[in-house]
Order: structure tokens, then C-alpha cells, then sequence
């Protein structure tokens, strides 16, 4: 066994204690920080590069290249460590210290882009470099890579369904690359066609849920189909930042900024639910990724 075989089959876990005020409502949250680079990315991140190596496209002399937030990046920076690979990554230059650093301990490179254009700046960065020396790199293109989703359909969709017993009748989660959502909810829906699947997204164009698009006002990701979504919960950052903090210290679940999104808006989403609905959404990555954010001492816990 490699650490590539560590990718996937993580645990679906309930939250009782936030789902308490809830009853009759079953809600359950996929443990994707438990993949071995730390996120929900290295799904898709580890399907893009094999592909490429199995297709011919990367070859030893070329570079892996692409845009990110940050968790992509780290999947990328990982399965480099691992293969063998040179990895370049463009991100905004305001992304987690934390982040970076993990990037750079799996030898990777860094090259930080305009912190007030987000991950659009960091697309357009990277689609220029590309533009300017195409034989040098691999460009997986996460945002448009249609294996993206595919791999959500093939592993995180049918984990969801086999750990529910099919019961699961609502999968609501955040859309950043959309890659999750769309390839999750595809598979739900085949085999429970009344499922509900419910996007999340900010409640504003300035937000601070790394990880995650509003998508009325950015560069939307090629493989997101808006007609997908049966709904949309939009959640503010001081949510997000609320139920981070409540994950950490009610369930002993210390994930991070777009996972306490998801919880926000899973909690949002039960509360309208009649008895028996079992509600799955997503914990994306660790808190351990936002340490130096200064938003976990807002409401310090007793001493």
C-alpha cells in the first residue's frame, strides 16, 4: 500500500449534539479531512494525475500547474511528493499561512497571485502561464476537468449511498470547483430520484469561506450546471466561522472554514425537514488549515 490507497472510503459521522434541537432528523457529515493530504481535493487531485499519466499527457519533464484556493494545491503538492513530480501552484497571495506552508513542506512551488481577485485572479494567472510555454506543463484545470466530478460520482456518491443504507434523502453541500456537489448529487439522484441535493454558497460576492464560489459574481467553473441544484442555501461567513467553532467544541470535530459553512447551512436546511429525513453534507478539511485565523478566539470557550 502507497499513501495513493489512502485516498477515499472515509467515514460518514453523525452530530448528535447539534442535531438535537432537531428531532427526528438524522444528521450526517462526511470525514473527508481524513484523506491522507488532508481534504475532499485529493479525490479529484489524484484522478487528474493519474489520468494524465496513463494518457501520456505528463510526462517526467513536465510541470503539474493549476489555480487554487489552497486544498487542490496541497493534493497536488502531495501526489508530486509521492510520483515524483515537479509541482507549480497559483493562489491568492492572502490564502492560509498554514496552507502554504504545507504546500512548500511537500516541495512544491508557490506563485502567489492578487489577493483581491481571489481564485478568479489565480485562474487567469495560471491559464496565462500555460498560454505562454504549453509544452512545459501538465494543466489538470480542475474548474473544467470533467474527471473532477466523475471521481465524486464514482467514490464520494457511492460511499454516501452504501454508508446510509440508502437512506439518505438530502445531500447539501458548498460549490467551489462544484466538482463534489455535481458528482455526488448525479449519483444520489440515480439511485433515489426524489432526493433533494442543495447547494450552498456564500450570501455575498465578499466572503471569507476559503474553498467556496459565489457564483452570480465569479468566473464559473466549467463543469457546474446550475439547473443541477433542487435548492440553495446561502450561509454568511460569520456563520461559517460559528459553526466551525461549534463543530470543534460540541462534536469534537475540528474542521475547517467551508465545512462549518456546510454544518450552517445543513442546520438551516433540517430545520425545514419533517421527521425521518437523513441530511449528509461534507466536512471538507481540517481547522488545523486556519490556525493564525483569528476567528476561533471570537467566543473563547470557559477556562
Amino acid at each position: 500500500m502507497c499513501i495513493l490507497d489512502l485516498v477515499g472510503h472515509t467515514p460518514l459521522i453523525r452530530l448528535p449534539k447539534l442535531a438535537a434541537a432537531l428531532p427526528g432528523i438524522t444528521l450526517l457529515a462526511k470525514a473527508e479531512f481524513l484523506n491522507p493530504s488532508g481534504s475532499v481535493k485529493d479525490r479529484a487531485a489524484k484522478a487528474m494525475i493519474l489520468e494524465g499519466i496513463q494518457s501520456g499527457r505528463l510526462t517526467p519533464d513536465k510541470t503539474v500547474i493549476d489555480a487554487t484556493s489552497g486544498n487542490t494545491g496541497i493534493a497536488y503538492a502531495m501526489l508530486g511528493a509521492a510520483l515524483g513530480l515537479r509541482v507549480v501552484i497559483y493562489m491568492p497571495a492572502n490564502a492560509s499561512r498554514e496552507r502554504k506552508r504545507i504546500i512548500r513542506n511537500y516541495g512544491a512551488r508557490i506563485v502567489d497571485t492578487d489577493p483581491m481577485e481571489g481564485s478568479d485572479g489565480a485562474f487567469r494567472a495560471v491559464r496565462a502561464a500555460v498560454a505562454a510555454d504549453p509544452d512545459r506543463y501538465f494543466y489538470p484545470d480542475q474548474y473544467n476537468n470533467p474527471i473532477n466530478p466523475q471521481t465524486h460520482y464514482e467514490t464520494t456518491g457511492r460511499e454516501i449511498w452504501e454508508q446510509t443504507g440508502g437512506a439518505v434523502t438530502h445531500f447539501i453541500t458548498g460549490t467551489g470547483t462544484s466538482g463534489t456537489f455535481m458528482g455526488v448529487s448525479r449519483r444520489l439522484k440515480e439511485e433515489n430520484p426524489a432526493l433533494r441535493a442543495i447547494a450552498v454558497q456564500p450570501d455575498s460576492p465578499f466572503h471569507g469561506i476559503e474553498g467556496t464560489k459565489h457564483m452570480a459574481s465569479t468566473i464559473k467553473p466549467g463543469i457546474w450546471d446550475e439547473t443541477r441544484p433542487d435548492g440553495l442555501v446561502t450561509v454568511s461567513t460569520e456563520e461559517a466561522y460559528a459553526a466551525a467553532r461549534l463543530l470543534a467544541r460540541s462534536e469534537g470535530v475540528f474542521a475547517g472554514i467551508s465545512s462549518g459553512g456546510n454544518v450552517a447551512a445543513a442546520l438551516k436546511l433540517a430545520g425545514t425537514l419533517s421527521a425521518g429525513a437523513v441530511v449528509v453534507t461534507v466536512l471538507c478539511d481540517s481547522g488545523a488549515r486556519y490556525l493564525s485565523d483569528p476567528f476561533w478566539e471570537d467566543e473563547p470557550c470557559c477556562e
